[in-house]
């Protein structure tokens, strides 16, 4: 599977610290795919044209700070991104499905569970909806690599152990772009701060409140999961959702295994309905 051969004009939200980047594509009952930390909206680059082409609208957006979005904010993280994602919704019209990679999995879960008249479902993919367990030396170490100094470097790096399995067919060429959107000094500084002050809590609190209808996708490989396939049943059964396994995949199936995760989420839309 290729990626679509036409880039969509960017587009803005304004919010009160800054812009948050968006293209929009097709028509249709509305989708809003959300990339996690340190990824950019083209994580969506072979998912969204098969949504398109299924007649849906996609929106694609980048996180604040990162990609073609400002780095004015002062804050970052899921409660933060769930704000973004709720005002893109409303601004686009009505409800909206959400999918949601790692962090933005925390931050749809919120949006959800505050805004349920304007979510129709939740994809869930590689989702970060709790902290994980850590302690003291770890999180020193990890905020002391994410540096913005540095944390170009590292991410570059440390991406490839992320897309453990099967890696894109263009995958150096999208990890150039991404350690070229994160050399700009801003860019790394907002992209650090947002490794140090995302907190998933706020989204663990929401998870009992949630009603609109779930499916998680959960990569066999993923790398920042001890135990993934019991972290994708805990997010399951919190949710009542359907649970998808994809293999040869680690925290971004949706470029990785792309026809796998894509005929997955078509599945899933079926049933979803739309308001």
């Amino acid at each position: 599977m290729t990626s679509s051969t036409s880039t969509p004009p960017t587009q803005y939200l304004i919010r009160p610290e800054g812009r948050v980047a968006y293209d929009l594509q097709g028509s249709g009952p509305l989708l809003v795919l959300v990339p996690g930390m340190g990824e950019l909206r083209s994580s969506y680059r072979f998912l969204a044209p098969v949504l398109v082409a299924a007649g849906y609208s996609v929106a694609s957006t980048d996180l604040r700070g990162h990609g073609d979005s400002d780095t004015t904010f002062s804050s970052y993280g899921d409660a933060e991104t769930a704000g973004d994602v709720q005002a893109l919704i409303e601004q686009l019209g009505g409800s909206a499905v959400i999918v949601g990679n790692s962090l933005a999995a925390g931050s749809a879960v919120i949006v959800a569970a505050e805004h349920p008249h304007r979510v129709d479902g939740l994809v869930l993919i590689g989702p970060f909806v709790r902290n994980p367990p850590s302690n003291a030396f770890t999180r020193a170490m990890f905020r002391t690599m994410m540096a913005p100094p540095w944390v170009a470097v590292v991410w570059k790096s440390y991406m490839p152990t992320l897309y453990a399995g099967r890696k894109p067919d263009d995958f150096e060429e999208y990890r150039k772009a991404v350690v070229t959107s994160l050399k700009r000094k801003p860019y790394g500084r907002a992209f650090s701060l947002t490794t140090r002050q995302t907190d998933h809590d706020p989204a663990e609190a929401k998870l009992g409140s949630v009603t609109a209808p779930t499916m998680v996708v959960m990569g066999e490989k993923d790398p920042d999961f001890k135990d993934p396939a019991a972290e994708a049943r805990f997010v399951g059964d919190a949710l009542r959702a359907e649970v998808v396994m994809v293999a040869e995949a680690g925290h971004y199936p949706q470029a990785q295994r792309p026809a796998v995760t894509s005929d997955a989420i078509l599945r899933f839309l079926e049933t979803v309905q739309h308001a």
